[in-house]
């Protein structure tokens, strides 16, 4: 039972930061799924990996991360122990 669904190729494409193309997604900073559909290829998805610095924050991310982890958890703790003493 062939549905014809079968005819429909469909290619993934790996790019690095300088927009060639590589095979290990590992490398890559970036990629498309390129479907084609009735003779017409079309751009179905993409995804970008893209690195941000935060000018108005003076430590990396990954430690304001954790600092807003461990106030959120003391707040949790401060609570529960307010409400089990009320």
């Amino acid at each position: 039972m062939d549905s014809g669904a079968d005819d429909n190729v469909r290619e993934v494409l790996y790019r690095d930061t300088s927009g060639a193309v590589v095979a290990d997604p590992a490398e890559a900073a970036g990629g498309e799924i390129v479907e084609e559909v009735d003779g017409a290829l079309r751009r179905r998805a993409w995804f970008r990996i893209q690195e941000v610095e935060l000018d108005w924050l003076p430590v990396r991310e990954s430690a304001f991360l954790l600092w807003v982890l461990a106030v959120l958890a003391a707040a949790w703790l401060v609570i529960g122990v307010v409400l089990h003493f009320t």
